[in-house]
């Protein structure tokens, strides 16, 4: 095995191991939640179990272990909120009001195995609780509310949902290159920057640290997204584990529609590489952070 091959299955593993943590705390964490309307809690297990690659999570702990050498119980609940709130948008992205997607994470979407109501009270129950364990679980205040600013900038109206937005109002339209940036940005990177920020307050590292980190995560999240784009039209759907092609089908704004294909490859490949750059003052503590980056713009599904 060469040098490269070990390092991706490296990556692989360290990531295999960081999400079974994640997903440890998340059963934890539900296990203690009694007070949710069962058909409620039903469907937020589901789609939380449901075999995500826990990226956005793991980039929590990842730049907390950075950051203060380990991975402090307050990394982990923030860990939990980011997976949360990310799979409230993929329950809410896969309505028929929005991608109108059947299958996600290789199962059927939340909306096609309880209904649209029950996936719709599922996702604003995952958004909101993801809020109260912050508010609840993070013992110094100081770090709760900084961690609950973060990521309700990184996933509110001037973030995540203003990508959403502008990614629904800019299907079947001749938008160029800087319309596109703009809703990949909001809608995809922002929330890798947020988790990536988020680990770095948990490992109370300085305000520099916090800045190259956020830095980091908003690179990722773009050349992630971009590789997103490229695997809608050359992976299939059981690859995916979502509907292939969906892009192409409902006119949306896309990298390889733009620039083509082996530009947008270039593309990825370029960010990726300003991502490593943000970590240079990390020096060989951020390896795992770069392969990532690099990994992450190549990905085959």
């Amino acid at each position: 095995m060469n040098k490269t091959e070990g390092s991706k299955t490296d990556l692989k593993q360290c990531l295999a191991q960081k999400a079974a943590l994640v997903n440890e705390a998340i059963a934890e964490y539900l296990a203690r939640c009694n007070q949710i309307e069962p058909e409620i809690k039903k469907a937020i297990e589901y789609t939380l179990a449901a075999p995500g690659k826990r990226i956005r999570a793991v980039l929590v702990l990842w730049c907390c272990e950075l950051c203060c050498g380990k991975i402090n119980d307050d990394a982990m609940t923030a860990a939990v909120a980011v997976e949360m709130v990310h799979t409230y948008s993929l329950i809410h992205d896969d309505l028929p009001a929005m991608d109108d997607d059947d299958l996600r994470r290789g199962r059927p979407s939340c909306h096609k195995q309880f209904g649209e109501a029950t996936a719709i009270l599922t996702g604003d129950a995952l958004l909101t609780m993801a809020f109260e364990m912050l508010a609840s679980e993070i013992a110094e205040a100081k770090i709760a509310v900084r961690l609950i600013r973060t990521l309700s900038e990184s996933a509110g109206a001037a973030g995540m949902i203003a990508g959403q937005m502008a990614d629904i109002a800019g299907e079947n339209s001749n938008g160029g290159l800087d319309a596109l940036k703009y809703i990949h940005i909001n809608k995809t990177a922002k929330m890798f920057a947020g988790a990536a920020t988020m680990g770095a307050i948990c490992g109370k590292a300085g305000e520099k640290q916090i800045e190259n980190l956020c830095t980091y995560g908003l690179e990722v999240g773009l050349g992630f997204q971009i590789a997103d784009d490229i695997l809608d039209i050359s992976a299939t759907s059981q690859e995916l584990g979502k509907t292939a092609g969906k892009d192409t089908e409902q006119g949306k704004m896309t990298y390889p529609a733009i620039i083509g294909l082996d530009r947008a490859r270039e593309t990825a490949f370029d960010i990726a590489e300003k991502a490593v750059a943000a970590l240079q003052e990390f020096g060989s503590k951020a390896d795992i952070l770069r392969l990532l980056a690099l990994e992450l713009a190549k990905r085959t599904h």
